[in-house]
This record gives C-alpha cells, sequence and structure tokens, in this order.
C-alpha cells in the first residue's frame, strides 16, 4: 500500500526513525538495511537489526507501529494520485483487487480509516493473515488467490508494488504480471532486476497495461 496506493511521504523512514530513537537506538546504522528491504514484513525487519533478539525486536515493531499510526493520524498520508480510481475501474471489469501491506493489522486499519477505504475493496491483506510471513515470500499474493479463488490459473494473477520485495513475491507466486510503479521505494532498475514484467509511472496506469497484455495474448 504505502508508495504503490499510497502516498506517505517517507514517513516509513520517520517511523523508523522515532522507534530507534525511543528504543535508544542510533538510526543512522539501521537505515540503509530499512530501505534495502522496503515491502518486507517489519517484525522480519527489526528481527535481522537486533540479531534474532525476538523481544527486542517486538518493542522495536510495537514503537514502530505507534510512530507511524501517530503519523497517519496527524493527517500524513493521501492516496497516490489516480489510485482509489484505478482501483474502481479494475473493479467495475469484474476483477478481484486486493490490498495488501507489510505493516501489522492494526497500522493497515489506521491506514484504511484515514484514506475512507474500508469499503474501496473486498479483501485486505497483511503478513498475519497469511501465516505470518511477509513479503519477498509469495504468500500474501497466494492467500488472496485462495481467499477469492478469483482466477483458475496463477499465471491470471496481477501483482503491482513499488519495492524490490513485491517484484520478487509476484515472481514467486507465479503471477503472469509483475508491475512495479515508480512512485514508491524502489527505481526500475531495481524493480527490473527483481523479475517486473512492467514498469509503470504509476499504479493509475495499470488498469491500461492489463487491458494492453491481455490484447497481446
Amino acid at each position: 500500500m504505502a508508495g504503490t496506493t499510497v502516498a506517505d511521504g517517507g514517513l516509513v523512514e520517520l517511523a523508523f526513525t522515532a522507534a530507534a530513537e525511543r528504543l535508544g537506538e542510533d538510526p543512522a546504522t539501521m537505515i540503509d538495511y530499512v530501505r534495502a528491504t522496503m515491502g518486507e514484513s517489519k517484525i522480519s525487519v527489526f528481527r535481522h537489526l537486533f540479531g534474532g533478539d525476538e523481544n527486542r525486536a517486538r518493542q522495536a515493531n510495537l514503537a514502530f507501529e505507534t510512530a507511524y499510526g501517530e503519523l497517519v493520524a496527524d493527517g500524513r498520508i493521501a492516496p497516490v494520485p489516480g489510485a482509489a480510481e484505478a482501483i474502481a475501474e479494475l473493479t467495475e471489469q469484474g476483477r478481484t483487487v486486493v490490498l495488501t501491506t507489510g505493516f501489522a493489522r492494526v497500522t493497515q486499519d489506521a491506514i484504511l480509516d484515514a484514506l475512507g477505504w474500508r469499503d474501496l475493496v473486498g479483501l485486505t491483506l497483511c503478513p498475519a493473515d497469511a501465516g505470518g510471513r511477509g513479503r519477498p515470500y509469495p504468500d500474501m499474493v497466494l492467500a488472496a488467490l485462495l481467499r477469492t479463488g478469483a482466477v483458475d490459473d496463477v499465471r491470471q494473477l496481477v501483482v503491482a508494488g513499488d519495492t524490490s520485495y513485491d517484484m520478487l513475491s509476484g515472481v514467486r507466486s507465479g503471477a503472469g504480471i509483475v508491475a512495479g510503479v515508480l512512485t514508491g521505494a524502489h527505481d526500475e532498475a531495481a524493480l527490473r532486476e527483481h523479475g517486473a514484467t512492467h514498469v509503470l509511472a504509476s499504479v493509475a496506469d495499470l488498469p491500461g497495461a492489463m487491458e494492453r497484455a491481455e490484447a497481446d495474448r
């Protein structure tokens, strides 16, 4: 969601910095890893940063979710221009849209509430909803397929995201279209390196890209 359908203005880094400082850590020593792993489940990021110390990782994750929630409550997020319209267009075409995130459910719900998106799609997923593993694993993509039964073949799946981990999760799920968007964390080179079949300026361009891909089959 953040960076793909939601423009958060770098709130992930701000929330991470706040969380690290609250735990007495120096965020400057960790920020490069945070940037490289954008899209991954946040608790997994903290487990790595704290060397597998589960208690410390959970403390950090809670501090991060609290800080991010405070930023959301302050009105610091907005939809990516055209994102809601693209989702509505896909839905009108009879497609099923699922929103996934590396955030915890409480943060995902805060974002949905802040944007008034509770009724935008029928299903939203966070790592805990798919067994606990977030990106770059394919679990959330496959959970979306299993819960919705929207298509008969994984090659009919379309995955869109702004990070290299989004691309990896799409490739690993077998999705026929893995679309990178340039409104978030990673650039075109990183997206293509990790398996993007398409790179779009924005998720607003996704319906058109899907129609063109289908026409070319």
